[in-house]
């Protein structure tokens, strides 16, 4: 860590935990749930998977159609 940018924070280390006078503290159980993985990318899988079949099949048509040309 930079000894200037440390140094110009180190007074933060020893500051009281600020403890809010207008909103109870969230549960353990609220807390948790913010933190919880998601599915930010809902069917990105899916969408990979077939792209991938489609490639994989284009893939192995052109090679169908090499061996045919290629023995006539």
């Amino acid at each position: 860590m930079d000894t200037k940018l440390s140094e110009k924070y180190i007074d933060m280390l020893y500051m009281e935990h600020h403890v809010s006078k207008k909103h109870p503290p969230m549960s353990i159980h609220d807390r948790a749930a913010q933190f919880a993985p998601f599915a930010a990318l809902t069917g990105h899988g899916e969408s990979i998977e077939e792209t991938s079949k489609e490639h994989t099949e284009s893939v192995l048509m052109d090679e169908m159609n090499e061996i045919f040309y290629e023995s006539e």
